[in-house]
């Protein structure tokens, strides 16, 4: 096959591109019951579908579109600071327990996730340490994990190919965990008899159902994007005492952990006050952050390379058909129960593939789809967050090292 003609796409149409695609998915949420049933995240519809249109144009006319993405980081950032500016410190401490409780269960299934692509790995007569590439190290490490352990295989253990193993199992990972986390969210509910939180206040969005109106005003949306950017420079700094110290962590957890400073502070300074610009730039808040999280998503799927998993098919096919039957049962039939069997439970088990699978991002989608079906769950959106980004990256890193080192 001839190589194909390169079509870089600029940052600003690419970025425009992602608002036609976030309004294509929300039109068609609108529109079908089927999609809101199973809450199915808006920007996944969009998002997908130009990354099917992507690679027809890459077999089927040669041409290989690349999309200027930088943007993408930044929406991330924007997003996970007004996370941290809703959170309340009072949440924080009641979700003590169910966040340990997340912990363990995310560190146990990152040690069952590289036992099973490592013997999957093995089965195919590849050396059993390129299944950490299909393990903990694509789908709960990501892209930048990938990027990190790539060199080490093929300069260690003679895996030429790691890098395409890694890409290709994070993007089905990443399509997977889109879509799995709102059937196992209806399932359970069903199954269970949950009954819905009731709760129209959504830490992201609105329900589907809500007749209510958000109250934007001038001032407000200008209050949460001012200290939005506080928080996200109090935010760098964070992340460069960190880096100074030796402990990388991604810098969205940074942001995050500025928000939840600057805004219980905030709280605490105006709690025998009128709060008339906090009010109204709550409205804002969750606006901005809602545009946010939906662009990320729809601009991460639009830069999935479906022929990267060209040459890969039949193992990548088995080893991921595995893992994502592995992350569904490991939710339904552990996380679910040991979560507390409530609705928080349901909402936190939407996101776990997410974990396990995709990304903090896609956690948090599928959290909100769920969300604006049934009602709010505050405590989801903290303790997922927190496990997701700031201690698992820790503990995959070290579960990591040690079966590099067997």
């Amino acid at each position: 096959m001839p190589t194909p003609q390169l079509v870089e796409v600029p940052a600003f149409i690419a970025f425009t591109l992602a608002i036609l695609l976030l309004f294509i998915g929300k039109d068609l949420t609108t529109r079908s019951a089927l999609l809101r049933r199973y809450s199915i995240p808006e920007p996944v519809i969009g998002g997908f579908l130009c990354a099917l249109v992507v690679g027809v144009l890459y077999y089927g006319f040669d041409r290989q579109i690349e999309f200027e993405l930088e943007v993408r980081d930044l929406l991330l950032l924007y997003f996970f600071a007004g996370i941290g500016l809703k959170a309340d410190i009072q949440t924080l401490l009641k979700g003590g327990r169910p966040l340990l409780t997340l912990l363990v269960l995310a560190s146990v299934f990152i040690v069952l996730q590289n036992l099973l692509g490592m013997g999957i790995a093995g089965s195919f007569g590849m050396d059993p340490k390129a299944g950490l590439l299909s393990g903990s190290i694509s789908l709960i490490g990501g892209v930048g994990t990938t990027l990190a352990w790539a060199p080490t295989f093929v300069s260690e253990f003679d895996i030429l190919n790691a890098m395409e193993l890694g890409v290709a199992s994070n993007t089905v990972g990443l399509i997977a965990a889109c879509l799995i986390g709102g059937p196992i969210a209806r399932y359970l509910m069903h199954k269970h008899q949950v009954q819905p939180s009731g709760d129209d206040d959504l830490d992201i969005g609105v329900t589907h159902d809500s007749e209510q109106t958000p109250r934007l005003t001038y001032y407000g949306v200008l209050w949460a994007w001012f200290w939005l950017n506080v928080t996200l420079m109090l935010g760098h700094g964070i992340a460069e005492l960190l880096t100074g110290i030796g402990a990388n962590l991604p810098t969205f957890v940074s942001c995050l952990i500025a928000g939840i400073l600057i805004g219980n502070l905030g709280r605490w300074l105006t709690r025998n006050r009128e709060r008339r610009w906090e009010q109204e730039g709550g409205e804002g808040l969750a606006m901005i952050s809602d545009i946010c999280l939906g662009m990320f998503l729809t601009m991460a799927l639009m830069g999935l390379k479906l022929w990267e998993l060209e040459g890969l098919l039949g193992y990548i096919s088995v080893v991921m058909a595995l893992q994502i039957t592995l992350s569904v049962l490991f939710t339904l039939f552990v996380v679910y129960r040991l979560m507390g069997r409530n609705y928080d439970a349901v909402v936190i088990c939407s996101g776990f593939g997410g974990i396990t699978l995709g990304s903090t991002a896609t956690a948090i989608v599928n959290m909100t789809a769920v969300t604006r079906q049934y009602g709010a769950s505050h405590q989801a959106f903290i303790v997922v967050p927190l496990v997701c980004g700031f201690f698992v990256d820790i503990i995959n890193a070290l579960v990591i090292g040690f079966f590099v080192g067997l």
